[in-house]
């Protein structure tokens, strides 16, 4: 589960620790962040929230930690990546050898999105595990 701390990624993290929680799973919630403003300038995405630095990362994890536990979701873990939203999740994806990848359909349907590509167009396509897009905007 991928989160940028917007309100439509947590949606996308409740939705995500609904489904973990009802087949006691363990979620875990990755955020992306760049290392400096530079690197951020550099990649910017007009469908995802850049985040610069781990600290903001680190505090968009602790809110989406405690939406998943309003879902009744205990095994929540946590893991942050720099880079790219789409490199980072793919990291993540690999990292925890995840069965399923959730993100928010932030993106997907704007004329930006269809040029360009989004997070979750460009994640579905990448991803070595199933991706669920969850309907958040």
């Amino acid at each position: 589960m991928g989160t940028d701390g917007s309100e439509s990624s947590l949606l996308a993290v409740r939705r995500a620790a609904s489904l973990a929680a009802a087949f006691d799973a363990t979620l875990v919630i990755g955020c992306a962040y760049y290392a400096d403003q530079a690197a951020a300038v550099q990649a910017v995405r007009m469908d995802s929230k850049t985040v610069v630095g781990d600290s903001p990362a680190q505090a968009n994890l602790e809110s989406a930690v405690a939406a998943a536990s309003e879902q009744g979701c205990t095994k929540v873990e946590t893991a942050i990546k720099a880079g790219s939203p789409v490199e980072a999740l793919m990291g993540i994806v690999t990292d925890t050898d995840a069965d399923l990848l959730v993100v928010g359909n932030r993106g997907i349907n704007s004329l930006t999105g269809r040029l360009l590509g989004s997070v979750p167009a460009d994640v579905a396509r990448q991803s070595d595990c199933d991706v669920m897009i969850v309907h958040t905007v």
